[in-house]
């Protein structure tokens, strides 16, 4: 069909798209199939478009496309399948970014392990924040970087070759053979990249992986600005920058919410800030011990994203490593951070520590006083030098508002980064952006990490800082309202179900001001052997969650998230948050999140009936 037919298609879909297209961050599990994610919802997708079928009903009937805004979402992927259209390509050759650089990060990294060089080529400037000095010696990227105005006549490269493109029309894109890639900006927007030809198919993977671990793909607000832009054929009007008004809440506000005084980073998601972090304090450590070997601390059944954005880091880098930190269940995360800290120190290395408090899904906490004690003590090289103290990255989650860091706090005198994803209770779901803050002892760390996020082009959109200024002043009451329905319901559990085994803060640590609105539940089961036992209570798990969803749909969800501003989202951790887990440190356990706005007592009488059909 023709592009007529295509940008009329787009019109209706725009028009006829569903509300949650733009407004919400997490969709339903039991519509997405993982392995099907982008070619599901665009198999269907394009049937509608055979048909010309752009109902509302039959947008809302399509299944979930991947699997959280950062690696994709309905928006995304249509703007993908349009570009795709129009240039007679694969949909999923087309990958969209919020951010300008990360494309030709992701091709980069690719390279490392492909041992190819790359030749990027520019015709007008390229982002100013691609710092060829940083990307090679910190990242370890090789490329050159040529400007030409000669595009169409460049003689034979031996690598990849990266056409960049600044423009302020989405339309076809005429592709030559003597580019691999094609990378566009769209300033305010974000950029597009195009994989040119069947040879570099097997980029694509990888390159999404990027999109998901390290970065998001465009906005759904910034898609739906750009497909307009194609429908209507006019130049894309770059979006204003984020107000000063809206910076000046956010930076407030976390200011006060986490009782710190240094500026506030704020990005484009969780991952976003956490792949800052962690790229700020490999430069430092590179600078201030050259010699030394980093060793990255991560706990091998923490949130998925996490666990596998670190293994990510060190597998692209020679000079970094992981060290498994066991947390949950038998394990204690304080004597756990003993014992590999004087491995560490043996070794002379950099210990760069991250860590859940609460842990994910057993929502533990461990002792603060002993936690401080292991952090700030003093240990000595196999040579019986000084060995380096440890950067503690916090990941605050669960629990966002309990301060950690300011003046006198417990961590104060601990070198200690504090991040928190931003669709949970910072925004309520809204948007995805997340943010760091740092103690008095991490000046030094905070500016090597606002480096890095500025030349990954990850600070949050203007959309989301304003969506953050009205979301966050009041995350601390949310916050308590959903504890309270938390643990009301929890009892119950209690009451009813006496014999399962229920993960959830103490009186005392609620006490402490640990809050939070998520607990996990480890069902009773039966069999005769563990494999039988295992298998009953993965089927009553899906039992409960189905029963719940289909029951309640108007406030239960099948869905990772957590800390919205209403309902209830239930998930098994091991098939989501923790699915690049290795299988052995996997957890089979139900996880629930309340809010502070939803019929606690509906929920109460369905998990009775649940228990009464057990």
């Amino acid at each position: 069909m023709s592009k007529h037919h295509v940008l009329s298609f787009l019109a209706e879909v725009l028009h006829n798209s569903p509300e949650g297209w733009l407004s919400i961050t997490t969709h339903r599990l039991d519509v997405y199939q993982e392995p099907l994610a982008k070619t599901q919802f665009l198999d269907e997708f394009e049937q509608l478009y055979i048909h010309h079928n752009a109902s509302p009903e039959a947008l809302a009937a399509l299944p979930t496309a991947y699997d959280y805004i950062r690696l994709g979402h309905p928006l995304s992927c249509v703007l993908e399948w349009a570009l795709a259209k129009i240039t007679a390509i694969q949909a999923s050759q087309v990958i969209s970014f919020s951010s300008e650089t990360m494309g030709i990060l992701a091709i980069l990294r690719k390279n490392v392990f492909e041992g190819k060089k790359t030749q990027i080529v520019y015709r007008d400037q390229l982002p100013q924040a691609l710092d060829e000095n940083i990307l090679k010696s910190i990242y370890g990227y090789d490329f050159e970087l040529l400007k030409t105005d000669a595009l169409e006549t460049l003689p034979p490269f031996e690598g990849s070759r990266i056409a960049f493109l600044n423009q302020t029309v989405l339309e076809k894109s005429d592709l030559s053979e003597a580019f691999d890639f094609y990378v566009t900006s769209y300033r305010g927007l974000g950029s597009i990249l195009l994989v040119n030809g069947t040879k570099n198919e097997h980029y694509i993977q990888d390159i999404q992986h990027v999109r998901r671990r390290e970065t998001i793909a465009m906005t759904p607000q910034d898609c739906w600005t750009a497909l307009e832009a194609m429908i209507q054929q006019t130049p894309l009007q770059a979006k204003n920058e984020a107000t000063s008004a809206d910076k000046a809440i956010v930076f407030k506000t976390l200011q006060n919410i986490t009782g710190t005084t240094g500026m506030p980073l704020v990005a484009s998601s969780g991952l976003s800030i956490q792949y800052a972090i962690l790229m700020g304090l490999v430069h430092e450590a590179k600078l201030a011990h050259p010699a030394k070997a980093i060793k990255i601390v991560v706990p091998p059944n923490c949130y998925g994203g996490t666990n596998d954005q670190a293994r990510r880091v060190a597998a692209a880098s020679k000079d970094v490593a992981i060290v498994d930190l066991l947390v949950d269940g038998k394990n204690n995360m304080v004597q756990s951070i003993d014992q590999v800290l004087a491995g560490i120190a043996q070794e002379d290395a950099v210990p760069l520590i991250i860590a859940e408090i609460p842990t994910n899904p057993r929502v533990e906490v461990p002792n603060l006083e002993d936690l401080k004690a292991v952090l700030t003590q003093k240990r000595t090289t196999k040579n019986g030098t000084t060995a380096v103290d440890p950067v503690f990255i916090l990941d605050q989650t669960f629990c966002p508002n309990v301060q950690f860091l300011g003046d006198g706090a417990i961590l104060s005198e601990v070198r200690t980064i504090s991040f928190a994803s931003g669709s949970k209770f910072p925004s309520g779901g809204k948007c995805t952006a997340g943010y760091c803050v740092g103690n008095s002892k991490t000046t030094a760390l905070m500016e090597k990490i606002a480096l890095h996020l500025t030349l990954c082009d990850n600070e949050a959109t203007a959309l989301q800082y304003k969506i953050l200024a009205e979301q966050l002043p009041s995350m601390n009451e949310r916050i308590e309202a959903a504890y309270h329905n938390t643990r009301d319901f929890v009892h119950f559990i209690k009451e009813v179900l006496p014999e399962a085994k229920i993960n959830f803060v103490s009186d005392a640590l609620a006490l402490q001001g640990f809050t939070p609105s998520v607990f996990s539940l480890d069902l009773p089961t039966q069999g005769a052997t563990d494999a039988e036992r295992e298998a009953y209570k993965r089927d009553l798990n899906l039992k409960l969650i189905h029963l719940m969803i289909t029951e309640i749909p108007e406030e239960s969800k099948f869905c990772v998230s957590y800390g919205q501003l209403k309902g209830c989202y239930w998930t098994i951790p091991a098939t989501s948050t923790q699915g690049t887990t290795k299988e052995d440190d996997k957890d089979y356990i139900v996880r629930a999140a309340l809010s502070g706005t939803m019929d606690v007592e509906k929920h109460k009488a369905v998990f009775l009936a649940f228990v009464k059909q057990m």
